[in-house]
């Protein structure tokens, strides 16, 4: 895949967005290899609670059982091959297959054979025949799933892109949670543009967005017409495939969101500014909870937005949308950042419109014919990477693809590579 993807020039073949074999081994080589993102522990709070979800293609049931233990399984008979549960979630002790009724508990095991005594003499070995098990781990709250026995750790996995999760998930004492319910939508795009995009695209937002300041949702009622430099803006590369887009110093970005768009917000921020000081630290207390990708595809969109894309083909992603608040938060912050979610990046929230027609375009130049002959452009910034005392991972100015150029780099590399143990991960370099 090295052949396809040269970060060293910044060109991307296009066939890797539309090729179905390329497709079926990303299936089996990212996302059956890495730590996809299935949920958050707050999606099953409660013992035998369970959320369903998927990792790849695979249908996952994501389950606290009755001794209140995370677990995440292929959600399989392991009779036949239906699915055990069909509901989106809830709480129950057991799933009963709808084919021959074997039944399994939420801890995965097979608890129920119908003709156990009758039909199989007792000779089935049920303890055999239990629920595929994915290894499972969180990390402040989102639960993470990964098939692969012999993956890295997720906080190795995770390195440097663990510092900029917490300007998100450990702004309180009280961690996080997510709302009830999700936006779920279907897009005719692959799930890669829309992941690079989060991880470090700033300079399609003036000319995509660019209604949106229009009618004051980003700010000030203009419409950029040139691309600028910010100072103080910068995209990161935090390694192992991860993005963000940050801030060098200034005011926290979400307090002075929270002033263009909710009162109540931004009030909020303000009020709990020094606590989220004091566990960030002198280093990040200037930073912002910024767009974030955790390869390969969960998207973080400031402190209130998770959202996880998952492939349905090489030119079909569904996207799942949620809610994230912390938990100690009054109720009207809350609806008010659900809100803002719906108007913005909601199934059918104007920024999200606008993403969406233009992604579809994009991967859909890999099916023609003659367009396949050129290769996608991700030249923006190159060679003007550097390093900070500051801040861990690789830094570049605002208009870079430094973020993109990472990203499908590790992409190459877990497509080549034949095991774990031939991916180089980037260390984790800040403890703090």
């Amino acid at each position: 895949m090295k052949s396809l993807v040269n970060p060293e020039t910044g060109m991307i073949d296009r066939r890797i967005l539309t090729d179905r074999d390329i497709y079926k081994q990303e299936l089996e080589q990212v996302f059956g290899r890495c730590w996809i993102v299935i949920g958050h522990e707050s999606l099953i709070s409660n013992p035998n609670d369970f959320h369903s979800g998927y990792i790849g293609e695979d249908p996952i049931l994501m389950t606290r059982d009755a001794k209140g233990k995370t677990h995440a399984f292929l959600n399989m008979c392991r009779h036949r091959g239906n699915r055990v549960c069909r509901a989106d979630y809830g709480n129950a002790p057991s799933f009963m297959c709808t084919y021959h009724g074997w039944t399994f508990a939420t801890d995965g095991k097979l608890v129920g054979v119908p003709g156990y005594k009758e039909a199989y003499f007792e000779e089935l070995d049920r303890s055999q025949w239990g629920l595929i098990e994915a290894s499972c781990d969180s990390y402040k709250g989102i639960v993470f799933a990964t098939w692969d026995k012999s993956a890295p750790s997720l906080v190795d996995y995770l390195g440097d892109a663990a510092w900029y999760l917490d300007l998100i998930l450990d702004r309180r004492a009280g961690g996080t949670e997510l709302l009830g319910g999700m936006q779920r939508h279907m897009m005719a795009t692959n799930w890669k543009i829309p992941s690079d995009n989060i991880a470090g695209d700033s300079t399609h937002v003036p000319v995509t967005h660019g209604s949106m300041g229009m009618i004051g949702a980003l700010g000030s009622r203009t419409r950029p017409t040139t691309l600028s430099a910010n100072p103080t803006s910068v995209n990161v590369y935090a390694g192992n495939g991860h993005g963000f887009i940050g801030k060098y110093d200034g005011p926290p970005r979400e307090v002075n969101e929270g002033m263009n768009i909710g009162g109540v917000v931004a009030e909020y921020y303000q009020q709990h500014a020094a606590e989220f000081k004091r566990r960030m630290g002198e280093a990040r207390a200037n930073q912002m909870g910024g767009p974030t990708n955790i390869f390969p595809s969960t998207a973080f969109l400031g402190t209130s937005i998770v959202r996880m894309r998952i492939p349905r083909s090489p030119l079909k992603t569904e996207e799942w949308t949620y809610c994230l608040v912390d938990k100690d938060a009054p109720r009207e912050v809350k609806a008010d950042q659900k809100r803002r979610l719906t108007f913005q990046s909601g199934a059918s929230g104007i920024m999200e419109s606008d993403d969406s027609n233009n992604w579809d375009q994009v991967s859909r130049s890999g099916t023609f014919w003659k367009a396949k002959e050129y290769p996608v452009n991700y030249q923006l910034g190159l060679g003007r990477d550097k390093r900070s005392e500051m801040m861990p991972g690789t830094l570049s100015p605002n208009l870079s693809e430094t973020n993109q150029r990472g990203f499908y780099a590790f992409w190459a590399e877990m497509m080549d590579a034949s095991s774990w143990s031939q991916v180089k991960l980037s260390p984790k370099t800040f403890s703090k």
